[in-house]
């Protein structure tokens, strides 16, 4: 027979972090005066009026290193683990993640030498024109 009293403590923790914040939004909802106005609406922009849109045009640079940034922390979460566990695992292991690491750094030779880590203005088109294979 299976018995679940072990989960009655996560369930009662689940429950109470549903519950209070839910009531508590509830009870604003209830409680609040309904008068909006147009000050109201606009955004707050420490004390400032807000001028123009909110969508802003970045350079492809931006997102070529936060793509970066990405890889390597991902590859951080899955060296971690492994270094944890490094003396208890077997050599294949290490060499699969040697090949891993190594993976990872050629990607980031060939990028430095195509010039995309360069820091410029290029537009989205440039950055496709310099990733292409040279014929």
């Amino acid at each position: 027979m299976v018995t679940y009293e072990h989960y009655i403590p996560v369930v009662a923790f689940i429950a109470v972090g549903i519950l209070i914040p839910g009531g508590a939004m509830i009870m604003s909802w209830m409680i609040r005066t309904k008068n909006p106005y147009p000050e109201k609406l606009t955004t707050y922009e420490c004390g400032e009026e807000p001028i123009g849109t909110a969508q802003m045009q970045f350079d492809v640079q931006y997102y070529i290193y936060a793509l970066l940034f990405v890889v390597f922390d991902v590859e951080t979460v899955f060296l971690y683990p492994w270094a944890v566990v490094f003396t208890d695992i077997g050599m294949i292991a290490v060499v699969e993640m040697v090949i891993f690491i190594a993976m990872l750094l050629v990607a980031l030779v060939y990028a430095w030498k195509k010039g995309i880590l360069e820091w410029t203005s290029l537009s989205w088109r440039e950055v496709q024109v310099k990733m292409e294979p040279e014929k």
